[in-house]
């Protein structure tokens, strides 16, 4: 039986937002997610903009200090290690490939750079450790002394990963890693990911508001709506038999997911809430084709049903 490689119970990230007169409410971005991830395992978290996604992975990565939860790392506290302890455990690709990436610094010197600050080797040594980084991604090495701008955006996401990788971790954070790419190279990073996961052993925990993209690549499905999980479980129940309505409303905007025999179900209306001043009860009740009177005053607990755990009463 595979140990989960991380460990999340309860985890919480609340901000305090501070107006003139002082404190003026609680924004929830996290609020009590549970789940593990298993070595080689690929979880997605998917959710509108403003669920908590983001805010997750920067708990994570001990960028955000969380509020309250537990956080296990291959069996370590993730919270109390040291940065240069956890790079070596975990590390994050981001959105933007562009503005991740030092425009001063040439391909080599950016892939090294976590070698160069937590390592003793000399600056050729990391050199030659991000020459043959590059290679893994498929750079070529003519290519080791450009600068960003030299680059076409899929190439700038391949330093990227280059880099996150250089200090060999077990996981990677990928924070939607290929929206900010045409559609024919989103394509072929992806498939590099499958690739180096599959040569490398990693796991990954890849946040995005695409399934059509998802669908691919992750073994598991988390889904968020304002801080809280309402669905999670296995990929391919998930997009061919979702049950949560918000759930079913993601999927429904995606057509390229090509599900079949969804339950009819009239679009979602409005906007999604101010995390400053969610709804009472179920927070989505709001825009909820099924809300009940009970949905408006209780906050319905994740239970397993279905195969897969789920946040809701009506179902």
């Amino acid at each position: 039986m595979n140990v989960p490689i991380i460990k999340v119970q309860n985890l919480k990230k609340h901000y305090d937002i501070k107006g003139i007169f002082g404190t003026t409410g609680i924004v929830k971005a996290v609020d009590g997610l549970t789940f593990d991830l298993l070595p080689g395992e690929t979880l997605a978290v998917v959710g509108e903009s403003g669920c908590g996604k983001s805010t997750l992975a920067k708990v994570l990565m001990n960028i955000e200090k969380a509020t309250a939860g537990e956080f296990e790392i291959d069996n370590k506290n993730g919270f109390v290690l040291t940065a240069k302890e956890l790079q070596s455990h975990i590390q994050m690709i981001f959105q933007d490939p562009m503005g991740s990436l030092n425009p001063r610094k040439k391909a080599w010197q950016i892939i090294s750079e976590p070698l160069l600050i937590n390592s003793k080797l000399t600056k050729t040594q990391c050199r030659d450790r991000a020459i043959e980084m590059m290679a893994k991604v498929g750079l070529r090495v003519e290519l080791v002394d450009r600068y960003p701008h030299m680059f076409s955006g899929g190439q700038r996401q391949r330093i990227g990963i280059a880099r996150a990788l250089i200090n060999h971790p077990k996981i990677l954070i990928c924070d939607e890693p290929v929206s900010a790419l045409d559609v024919s190279i989103q394509a072929q990073i992806l498939n590099l990911l499958m690739d180096l996961q599959d040569n490398l052993g990693l796991s990954y925990i890849f946040i995005s508001h695409d399934l059509s993209v998802v669908k691919h690549i992750a073994d598991k499905i988390l889904v968020m709506y304002l801080g809280k999980i309402v669905e999670f479980g296995n990929t391919h129940n998930v997009i061919t038999e979702p049950k949560h309505p918000y759930t079913k409303a993601l999927i429904q905007s995606t057509p390229e997911v090509g599900v079949r025999n969804l339950i009819e179900m009239t679009p979602l209306s409005g906007e999604l809430p101010s995390p400053l001043n969610p709804p009472s009860g179920c927070h989505f009740h709001q825009r909820c084709p099924l809300a009940t009177d009970r949905c408006k005053t209780e906050i319905p607990i994740l239970t397993g049903k279905f195969g897969r755990q789920v946040s809701c009463y009506n179902i």
